[in-house]
């Protein structure tokens, strides 16, 4: 989006708006949870929650983007639990993707005898960090992302949180130059993905940091080095360096935590890694993922 929309006026994502960045940060920054600990809501019933339910987890959401719900229903493989839950934060476009089922919903498990076997979440290898659907076309990016955990995986499966407006502070006071290279309309290329000569998605480009149309902050993103082309100039490769360095840190702010049955992480598709698993018999590990266009409301 260009620095001359009118989102950015007193913006504090316009990076030459030094005094609106300032004072966002500092209310950011107040009372952040300290700990993945602080993102938990303890839940009844996650397809009808309480308005004291509610409001907790949309305080979480609004301070740092993500919460972590703790209900009831064990591992119960019910689809609804997470997409009625969703619902109730206004979350209903569903990014129907080629991993989705007919709901929309993608159930992440390990599978041996699919087309799935050439994409990492199927598998129990580990995942690096990134933002959900960060090869979306612009008009289609996913702002917003829920897990849900029926079984978890006998051994490991850990996912890494940050919130990526965390991530924007951390690089832009490192040096605002930094955000102005992420913003670039071609900052990042996702080439296209072709089997068996039949192009599946064409490449395309676009920024790591961009605004929404409400002015709200977005973030596309992959750690990954075979399937990602950067822009070939200084700025951007410091930048990059620099979110790496961020991410392999141990900064305060990147939670890390392990879902367990009737868990379930909701999102404005935050910054997320996952470690490798060993599954057990009986029970193998099974999330089911609901990506939205949505923004939680």
């Amino acid at each position: 989006m260009p620095l001359n929309n009118p989102v950015y006026e007193n913006n504090p994502f316009d990076p030459d708006n030094p005094v609106a960045y300032e004072n966002w940060k500092a209310a950011k920054l107040e009372n952040y949870p300290q700990n993945a600990d602080a993102l938990i809501v303890e839940v009844d019933d996650p397809r009808r929650l309480k308005p004291s339910e509610h409001e907790a987890i949309l305080e979480r959401c609004n301070k740092a983007n993500m919460a972590v719900y703790i209900g009831k229903t064990g591992d119960d493989p019910d689809r609804l639990i997470p997409a009625t839950l969703g619902a109730q934060f206004g979350l209903r476009n569903l990014d129907r993707n080629m991993g989705a089922d007919d709901d929309g919903i993608t159930a992440l498990q390990v599978v041996d005898d699919q087309w799935r076997t050439r994409y990492i979440p199927y598998t129990n290898r580990p995942i690096h960090w990134h933002t959900d659907g960060y090869y979306n076309s612009l008009d289609q990016q996913i702002h917003s992302l829920l897990l849900h955990c029926v079984h978890p995986a006998g051994e490991g499966g850990e996912n890494a949180l940050l919130d990526h407006e965390i991530a924007y502070i951390r690089l832009r006071d490192e040096n605002p130059a930094h955000i102005k290279a992420l913003m670039e309309p071609d900052a990042m290329t996702i080439p296209a993905n072709i089997e068996k000569g039949s192009v599946l998605r064409p490449a395309r480009s676009g920024p790591v940091f961009s605004l929404s149309h409400e002015g709200r902050l977005h973030m596309r993103y992959t750690a990954r080095n075979h399937s990602i082309e950067w822009k070939n100039n200084s700025q951007t490769h410091a930048a990059i360096a620099a979110l790496e360095n961020l991410l392999m840190s141990d900064d305060p702010c990147i939670y890390r935590l392990i879902l367990q049955p009737g868990w379930g992480l909701i999102s404005n598709n935050v910054l997320h890694d996952r470690s490798g698993f060993n599954d057990n018999a009986p029970h193998s590990r099974l999330l089911y993922r609901l990506r939205y266009f949505d923004r939680i409301n």
